[in-house]
Parts: C-alpha cells; structure tokens; sequence
C-alpha cells in the first residue's frame, strides 16, 4: 500500500468540501473551509484515531468496505474512487456490487434527507448507502456480499427476506420484482454479465422466479404503495417514490406516509425507537440465512 500517498490524497479530498456539502453547519470557530478529521470520521463511521493514522500515512490497509465509505464521505468522483482502491492496494469493485460508486448528487440528496426514510440501491436492488430512518425502518443492509447483496435475490432465495412484507402481498411484489428485473436487464448493456447471472441463478433455484420470468412481465418500478413490517411499531403503509440515475444503474428511494393511514405517526415514532432494534433482528436474520444455507 502506498502509505504517504494514501493519506496525502486522503487530506486533500478533505480540505475541498466545504461543511454544507455535506450537510454539516460551518460553525463560527471554523478555521479551514475543509473537513475536520474528525467529521470525516463520524461520515464514514471509522474512529477518529484510525482515520488520523490514514492520514499520517501510517496504520493499517483500510478494508473494502472502509474505502467505499471514505469515498461517499469525501464525495469523490468515479475516477478518484478508483484510485483511491489502488493506492490502498484493493481491487476496484464491479459495478453493482455493495461497494459500487454512488453519484455525488444522489449523496448529496441522500443528505438532506433527514426527516424520511431513504436510501440508494441499484438496479438489481443492492443497498449502496442508507440514512438512520431506512435504516430504522428497513433494516441495515450493509453486512451483506456477494450474490445476497441483491434483495430480489434473497426475496427468492430466503424466506426471512419475505419477513418485511405481509404474507398477502408476497405474490404482488415477487411479481413486481419479476418485472422490474426484466426491465433493469434489459436496458443494461449486451456485454454485461451480471444480470443475466443473477436470472440464471434465479431460475435454477426458484420454481416461483421460473414461473414468473415466463410471463415476460417488464415494468421499472417507479413508484408503489407498499406495506412493511417492523419489528417494533408494527405494520406500516407507506409510498415509495425513485429518483433514476442517468443510466438507471441507481436509485434514490424515500418514504412517506400514506395518506390516510397512521404512517406519518409510526415514521415519526422511528427517530425514537432508533436503528438498535431492528440492526438486532437484521444481524439476527442474516445468522439464520447463513445457518439455513450451511444445513442445505
């Protein structure tokens, strides 16, 4: 690993941002326009001890995961993320995977967002990045790899993942999902790979995926009214609306209330119970996933 260059590159990605973007106050003692260390820190959830020793150019190889969240915290372009990998000596992650690159204005309204539930996924529905209202209400997708980074996969694939919906609308949204997948595959370029593994792959180990793809339902899922089960506050409706990238490899979804309904009261209700129990039966649920699958 390229020690001093790391932290160089690190410092100066730091002293551009200006605490508005993102989404910090500038304060009144402020001496730089930049980020402290210690914001960058807190945005990419590393000690501050640690991200110091990443700066002095000292300290350990930062993880995967780690780099993915110092890039969304320093906004950085594709370009720089990548090559903030290669000065870490981590190879660059493939499109749509949990470390994907997010579009610094999707962060940015991601950001500003403090007040509903939202976050980026991709188009074959691999959390990128939650606010603690998803996180709350949606569990914390960040622990998953591989092939269950897709939630459409482990919709299929995992009975638990079916937990978050009321058994009466399992077949509305594997229907939904059917289609929207369809869509997403088809717009993606020939030479890519990755969905048509994922559909291969669903289609060996779900007689229900099968059945569904043959219908050639194909529908992006641009808004819906969905109704989730939390653990704590119970079922909530609520409208899912998205905001497509450019090239409709992400999206930006947030929540609101259904109208009409005592949602508004129940998502108002999530900023006190917190991430703590539902991050509890999210860890739970993906032990349960892994034991399932080591027993099959």
């Amino acid at each position: 690993m390229k020690y001093a260059e790391l932290g160089s590159f690190l410092r100066s990605r730091r002293e551009r941002i200006r605490p508005a973007d993102v989404g910090l106050p500038a304060g009144p003692r402020r001496r730089v326009p930049g980020l402290r260390r210690e914001e960058v820190a807190h945005l990419a959830g590393a000690s501050v001890d640690y991200y110091n020793e990443l700066e002095r150019g000292a300290g350990s190889q930062p993880s995967e995961q780690m780099l993915a969240a110092l890039a969304r915290a320093l906004r950085l372009s594709a370009d720089e993320r990548d090559y903030l990998y290669r000065l870490a000596d981590r190879p660059v992650p493939v499109p749509g995977g949990p470390a994907s690159h997010v579009h610094p204005g999707m962060l940015d309204l991601l950001g500003r967002m403090t007040s509903t539930p939202a976050q980026v996924i991709t188009d074959l529905h691999v959390t990128l990045v939650q606010n603690p209202l998803a996180v709350a209400l949606l569990g914390d997708q960040s622990g998953y790899r591989g092939p269950r980074a897709s939630f459409v996969h482990r919709w299929f694939t995992e009975p638990e993942a079916r937990l978050l919906y009321p058994e009466a609308d399992h077949a509305y949204q594997s229907r939904s999902f059917v289609a929207d997948l369809r869509a997403a595959a088809a717009r993606r370029d020939a030479k890519d790979t990755e969905a048509g593994a994922m559909v291969r792959t669903l289609l060996g180990v779900s007689p229900e995926f099968a059945a569904l793809w043959a219908d050639h339902d194909v529908a992006f899922r641009r808004h819906d009214r969905k109704r989730l089960v939390h653990p704590v506050i119970g079922l909530v409706e609520v409208n899912c609306l998205n905001l497509f990238s450019e090239d409709g490899r992400q999206r930006l979804l947030w929540f609101t209330p259904a109208v009409g309904t005592e949602s508004a009261g129940l998502l108002e209700l999530l900023s006190v119970v917190g991430t703590q129990e539902v991050s509890e039966v999210s860890a739970a649920t993906r032990t349960a996933g892994s034991s399932t699958r080591r027993q099959g």
